[in-house]
């Protein structure tokens, strides 16, 4: 597979996955989004490879697979907020779209020599946003509960304590990939960029579960989870020097524990636990 031919293969073949997995039963769409999330890694891996001739010795960014592999599950999910009948056809044609679109993006970054282009970066940020708003949906589509409507009582407080795990923990995983590329986009240094990955990936599952608690309806907890992750990766996307960087990463993963822990306790409150 070369370049936009190889790109063009992928998002067909993700747009297949996403129409059959559409019909399967709830259970089984976890399964499947582990095998398609590590079918997008390798073979965007393999089309970047190929496309770029500096990725044959020098090895392929792994931010550069990030984005694609974030679009499939993206789309896996959130295709399952789209009702039976005719509507589901170009759901499932704009599902491997958004996986060939951001495959788009990352050949054209990879050819370049420099840095991506002011331009590319409004692009790779553009895409983030769509693809978090869709995963979140999606995530919340698959976990029972996870879309109360108004007058719906407890809908969230019901679900067993696997389903709040669940839902946090796919949101997370997300939010991670999501928050590598776009750490990627300012910074080169690997420690530097997982810290950010992680800490944002904590942050947003943080937020997950306390917008569960007070089941916000519908799509608006998603909604609101996109603003959380833009919010954090924009207070650090700012010049801190490396002199302040690291003390200030101290009290920031304190803080999040104490954030976390308090609103653990909270949600188990609001449970009777």
């Amino acid at each position: 597979m070369r370049g936009k031919s190889g790109a063009r293969d992928l998002a067909i073949a993700v747009g297949a996955i996403v129409a059959l997995s559409r019909f399967a039963p709830d259970g089984f769409v976890w399964p499947i989004a582990v095998v398609l999330l590590a079918g997008v890694y390798l073979g965007a891996l393999q089309i970047v490879g190929e496309a770029d001739p500096a990725a044959q010795s020098a090895g392929v960014p792994v931010e550069s697979v990030f984005l694609p592999a974030a679009a499939s599950l993206a789309a896996l999910g959130a295709v399952r907020l789209v009702p039976t009948g005719l509507a589901l056809a170009p759901a499932f044609v704009l599902a491997g779209g958004l996986v060939g679109l951001t495959m788009v993006t990352e050949l054209r970054i990879a050819r370049q020599s420099g840095p991506p282009s002011s331009t590319d970066r409004t692009v790779v940020l553009t895409e983030i946003l769509l693809i978090g708003f869709l995963g979140f949906a999606g995530v919340a589509a698959l976990v029972p509960g996870g879309l109360p409507t108004p007058g719906q009582v407890d809908g969230g407080l019901n679900p067993a304590p696997l389903a709040w795990v669940a839902h946090a923990g796919a949101d997370a995983l997300i939010a991670f990939l999501l928050g590598y590329r776009a750490a990627a986009l300012r910074s080169s240094s690997f420690r530097d960029v997982t810290w950010f990955a992680l800490t944002g990936a904590a942050v947003v599952a943080i937020a997950a579960v306390a917008l569960r608690s007070i089941e916000i309806p519908r799509i608006l907890g998603p909604a609101l989870l996109v603003v959380v992750f833009f919010l954090w990766d924009a207070i650090h996307s700012g010049g801190r020097t490396r002199r302040r960087r690291d003390p200030w990463r101290v009290w920031e993963t304190a803080l999040l524990a104490v954030l976390a822990i308090a609103v653990i306790g909270w949600t188990l409150g609001q449970r009777g636990v």
